[in-house]
């Protein structure tokens, strides 16, 4: 009896934890037809605490997780990591072997000297629209996601959208999302 209102209290818990985002790995997305949807790249290190807070608490928020599986492709890349990485067109070797030496694909997006967690937005044929360094709560990280996703970064400066976000963008975004 105590087992079965464990298991039972255990798969209520893990249900209500709410969708995920689906990500996918570099060498996935550089393969990928992904039609008129973004790519969305989360440059991340093992060894980064805000990157560990990205994902805890703004990568599980409902909002933020229903906008990047819709309108974005989204892939986790470590900026340090060992992989060969082919983009647009380009190979990029892995990082050189060392403490925190950057992957060059990492380089050629976010510069010399990244920051993390920095985030860049990629157009369907591969190119870069926008780099997003730093750590953002949920809040914070629709509004950017939204601009990028609605097409509304073709229409206002990102300073006029977050004063009109809550009256005027909120309320279509959330009916776009049901």
């Amino acid at each position: 009896m105590k087992k079965a209102l464990l298991v039972l209290v255990a798969s209520l818990l893990l249900g209500s934890a709410g969708a995920q985002v689906n990500w996918h790995t570099i060498g996935d997305a550089s393969k990928a037809q992904i039609g008129t949807r973004l790519y969305f790249v989360d440059f991340y290190t093992t060894w980064c605490g805000w990157c560990k807070r990205m994902d805890r608490d703004t990568f599980s928020d409902p909002t933020v997780t229903k906008i990047l599986n819709k309108y974005f492709y989204p892939v986790k890349f470590n900026a340090e990591g060992n992989d060969r990485v082919v983009w647009n067109g380009r190979v990029y070797p892995p990082a050189a072997a060392g403490r925190h030496n950057v992957h060059p694909f990492t380089a050629a997006t976010l510069g010399k000297q990244p920051g993390f967690p920095s985030f860049a937005i990629f157009r369907p044929n591969g190119s870069l629209v926008q780099v997003v360094p730093g750590y953002y709560k949920p809040d914070e990280f629709v509004v950017i996601l939204w601009y990028f996703a609605s097409g509304d970064s073709d229409k206002y400066s990102f300073d006029n959208y977050q004063k009109i976000f809550d009256k005027d963008i909120r309320p279509v975004m959330e009916e776009k999302l049901k």
